[in-house]
């Protein structure tokens, strides 16, 4: 009886596991999405992102309420107990994501109707790239509780910011130069920021990740000693 509850309960943390996974690659699917109809002036492809953000919710819901059901019945200990803390803390920043792809496509759909460029001036496919590199990297080490790529990813997030902030820049001196075009450079900031805040939501998950294998929490941990906490737990 005891093993057969056992596997039962295996049974229950692969099936998180697993949607956590699904909503993720919905999330990224989301984000590559929005960025593509930025830039071709897709407005179908953008208004598809915005309505299929109610997907994204909706495993939101049904996955924290497995997981609350998974606890209310098992009352997991240590490392599973963990697990699935985790699953309910990564869905929350993989929703937080999701809206993000939303803003973006949100924002595009405006810039468009303003019949702007059907690009923008500044170049924003990059940290685009960087941003879902660390949402792809952090899902790869929840699949594989692999906290080594988990690290990676945590030292990628300065390498976002950074572009974020130089994207800033020159969108500054973009409405320095030309007045008129505040209100679409604003737009484009905002674009870089929900670009930017994917990477973040990213790199919390990764944070979870270590805290789920290792039980060491380095939120706030300055970069350089990362590694090293890591090692030693």
């Amino acid at each position: 009886m005891n093993e057969h509850l056992s596997k039962n309960f295996d049974l229950e943390l692969e099936h998180l596991r697993t949607n956590v996974l699904q909503m993720g690659g919905l999330v990224e699917q989301q984000v590559k999405k929005a960025m593509e109809g930025l830039y071709a002036g897709d407005v179908p492809l953008l208004e598809a992102v915005i309505r299929d953000d109610s997907r994204v919710n909706q495993l939101e819901i049904e996955i924290d309420a497995a997981c609350n059901q998974v606890i209310a019945k098992r009352q997991p200990t240590a490392i599973d107990l963990r697990m699935i803390l985790t699953v309910l803390k990564s869905v929350a920043d993989l929703e937080r994501a999701g809206d993000k792809a939303r803003k973006i496509a949100r924002l595009g759909t405006l810039l468009h109707d303003q019949h702007a460029a059907s690009v923008p001036d500044v170049e924003l496919g990059h940290i685009a790239e960087l941003s879902l590199k660390m949402l792809r990297g952090s899902l790869d080490a929840f699949a594989r509780l692999d906290v080594n790529a988990a690290a990676e990813v945590l030292h990628l997030d300065e390498t976002v910011n950074n572009e974020y902030h130089a994207v800033v820049r020159q969108l500054i001196t973009y409405m320095m130069e030309d007045p008129r075009t505040i209100s679409r450079s604003l737009d484009i900031m905002g674009i870089a920021k929900a670009i930017e805040r994917v990477g973040d939501h990213a790199k919390n998950i990764a944070e979870h990740v270590v805290y789920m294998v290792k039980g060491l929490n380095i939120r706030h941990a300055p970069a350089d000693e990362i590694d090293r906490k890591i090692a030693e737990a």
